[in-house]
């Protein structure tokens, strides 16, 4: 989880400036800030069942999460409106680096939120299962005592952002299915924006 976090802030400082809105260095710090307060609190496995790790946690998804939908809006203003001062290669950068954030902060959702959430599965808390796996369809294929991690969630969200549609594995509580067609309709935007400014630099 750390991991990906990281990854997402390193992707969303890396990629071209031009155009952005003032002062967006403020939502990476905060994340940075927000997941060493957590890695403190917590080190090692997040097992550890504590109200106030649980609301850090989600305020830095909620921090994730503002930034990549700023991004998209601020990628389609430039887009439709054709900004001067903003190159092509800076939006196609900014386009795909949005994307990997959205797979990456929609996993971290599902991640945190499904079965209660890892402190919650981690102690084996007996909450109904807001995805049903394939290793929950065929428990004879699948490790005993297996439970999803984090790549199982980062998994479910890839597959979710590039088919627009669940696929082996499904929502199975209405939070689920809500909040899969957000990431859905987020990745289509933004594969239309990028496909869209792709064509518009091709020459002719």
């Amino acid at each position: 989880m750390a991991t990906a976090v990281v990854a997402a802030t390193v992707l969303f400082v890396g990629t071209p400036h031009g155009g952005r809105i003032p002062g967006w260095w403020v939502g990476p710090l905060l994340q940075l800030v927000l997941l060493g307060i957590l890695i403190a609190q917590d080190p090692g496995r997040i097992d550890h069942r504590s109200p106030t790790l649980h609301r850090l946690t989600v305020a830095l998804l909620v921090i994730m999460t503002t930034g990549t939908v700023l991004s998209v809006i601020v990628l389609a203003v430039d887009i439709l409106v054709a900004v001067k001062g903003v190159t092509a290669t800076a939006l196609l950068g900014r386009g795909a680096a949005i994307w990997v954030e959205n797979v990456i902060v929609f996993s971290l959702w599902y991640w945190q939120l499904d079965r209660g959430g890892p402190a919650e599965r981690a102690a084996g808390i007996p909450v109904p299962p807001s995805f049903a796996f394939p290793e929950n369809a065929t428990p004879e294929l699948a490790p005993a005592g297996w439970r999803p991690a984090y790549p199982d969630y980062l998994y479910l969200a890839y597959t979710n952002a590039t088919a627009f549609s669940p696929t082996d594995t499904l929502p199975v509580r209405r939070w689920a299915k809500l909040t899969m067609m957000i990431q859905s309709t987020l990745s289509l935007v933004i594969a239309i924006l990028v496909i869209a400014r792709a064509i518009n630099v091709l020459p002719g």
